[in-house]
């Protein structure tokens, strides 16, 4: 199966994708203008970074939590509940602007905080549900396309966070040149409730095979089950471990990165939002290439390569001396590290069996999500003291140990294969 025949992917992986592409609009917009908005509305940096970081924390408990239960239930019902919930908070936060309003439907609904289109805390479902009707051979391949996709549509939506500085014309200006007036952030929201709509039926239309754990019955059947349960764990143990150091460094830059081109260089959306969709659209061409190297190096090669030229042009970041320089860095920086975010699904799917894939995607998410959480509050003290590079060389430290170790962990995973076959 080549990447452009879309026909010979299943209808329900279809459906998933394309729900994870409309979800995605709505996050681009967001990653780009939430912190500029709370800004605007004189949130300070570190107010902002602990919302995030609780909202982070808020999405780890949630997580593990949610996978742990569809891998005993069903994963459709998680998804459509999801879907629901960020309907629901993207009109409170549309109609309210209150500093405790915003604050409660950021930690629940996760808004800002850039997911590539995955379905935030209830991600482990989605990981989970579309595995289902894809071989092992093809996941590394599958999975990055449909994070191609999350990204392509994070870009279109990153163009749809100039629209504050447009709408700003209408209200009294804000009292600086990168602030835009609060109201005119707001309409922003409602592009969310839309894809939540469309998200909806799609999710409903489609089918899952899965019905639930398929308890062990005879002796010999439980001996083999421990025996390979027993290995997953150290897999997972291991990955968990891995994830605590990847997760800190995300969470020192990721969040913040509208926020600390504001501050850095005193620009707003109408320039940053451009930026953010470039990379957005670069980086979903770069996950198509991802999959492609998978299937010829390798999942975990195809990670340990890109990455490190990622985390090269990390650490000369924060160095550069003009917004254009450190645009360009950040752009290439994102296609070569976070293209390769399909092929690390594709290998957590597949450390495990069809019955503990919600509960395996979710423990990744939480040993991402947790130390994630805070990143932002750290980062957010330290720009409002004026350190602004800082955070991004322990952050380039960190990734780069990480970077390290999984390689050599993950080493003997390199090629996939299903664990049913054995």
């Amino acid at each position: 199966m080549d990447f452009f025949k879309f026909k010979d992917i299943h209808p329900t992986t279809k459906r998933l994708i394309f729900a994870r592409a409309f979800r995605s609009i709505g996050q681009g917009a967001l990653v780009v203008d939430l912190t500029l908005y709370l800004h605007a509305l004189n949130w300070t940096g570190l107010h902002i970074g602990l919302v995030l970081s609780a909202a982070g924390l808020f999405g780890a408990i949630l997580s593990l939590a949610v996978g742990i239960t569809s891998d005993r239930l069903r994963r459709k019902p998680f998804l459509l509940v999801y879907e629901s919930i960020v309907f629901f908070a993207s009109i409170i936060a549309f109609l309210f602007s209150q500093t405790i309003v915003l604050t409660i439907v950021i930690i629940i609904a996760g808004f800002g905080r850039g997911a590539n289109g995955a379905a935030g805390p209830f991600s482990p479902v989605e990981q989970a549900w579309l595995a289902e009707e894809v071989k092992a051979v093809k996941r590394g391949m599958v999975y990055s396309l449909n994070t191609a996709l999350g990204f392509f549509g994070m870009g279109l939506g990153a163009l749809f966070a100039m629209l504050p500085s447009f709408l700003s014309s209408l209200f009294k200006n804000g009292n600086a040149v990168y602030v835009v007036h609060p109201y005119a952030f707001r309409p922003l929201f409602l592009i969310v409730t839309i894809a939540s709509i469309v998200n909806l039926i799609l999710l409903f239309s489609a089918s899952e095979q899965y019905t639930g754990l398929v308890k062990v019955k005879t002796l010999k059947q439980k001996e083999e089950e421990s025996d390979i349960k027993r290995q997953e764990n150290k897999m997972l143990t291991g990955l968990v471990f891995l994830n605590s150091f990847n997760g800190l460094a995300i969470g020192f830059t990721g969040p913040l990165i509208s926020y600390w081109f504001a501050i850095r260089f005193g620009v707003g959306p109408a320039s940053i939002a451009p930026i953010m969709a470039a990379t957005f659209f670069l980086t979903g061409f770069s996950s198509i290439v991802s999959g492609k190297l998978s299937e010829k190096i390798g999942i975990v090669q195809s990670v340990v390569w890109t990455r490190f030229f990622g985390l090269i042009l990390l650490i000369i970041l924060p160095i550069m001396p003009a917004f254009w320089i450190a645009s360009l860095i950040y752009l290439l920086r994102s296609a070569f590290n976070r293209g390769s975010v399909g092929a690390k699904q594709a290998l957590i799917v597949g450390l495990v069996r069809d019955e503990r894939r919600g509960f395996a995607t979710s423990l990744n998410a939480v040993s991402m999500q947790i130390p994630q959480s805070v990143g932002p509050s750290i980062a957010g003290y330290l720009f409002s003291a004026g350190q602004l590079q800082l955070p991004f060389f322990a952050g380039a430290f960190l990734q780069g140990i990480y970077l390290i170790m999984y390689g050599r962990f993950f080493r003997n995973q390199n090629k996939p294969h299903d664990l049913e076959e054995e």
